[in-house]
């Protein structure tokens, strides 16, 4: 039997609680590590960037990504990420601090 992480969904509904409806938002997720958050929002949302410093993490989401969603992944640390013309409607992070 797989394991299968957070079953009663009370991560996600903590972040739905906390950003709301993703619907048509732009998305800035920091430490996004292998999607295993972005999966939950990705399909709402009109755009994601998701970052993260660990390629390794970073190639897992990219091959963990389902064939429908749409997510810029990019390995690289906040400090050194710029996007000097992006405007993000929502900045999450989970386990990043």
């Amino acid at each position: 039997m797989p394991i299968r992480l957070d079953p009663e969904d009370t991560e996600t509904q903590a972040l739905l609680d906390f950003a709301g409806d993703f619907a048509g938002k732009r998305v800035l997720e920091i430490g996004c590590g292998d999607g295993r958050l972005t999966w939950r929002y990705a399909k709402r949302a009109a755009r994601i960037v998701a970052i993260d410093p660990d390629a390794e993490e970073i190639k897992i989401a990219e091959e963990d990504r389902p064939p429908d969603v749409r997510v810029e992944f990019r390995a690289i640390s906040l400090e050194a990420y710029q996007a000097p013309d992006a405007i993000f409607d929502v900045a999450i992070l989970s386990w990043s601090l």
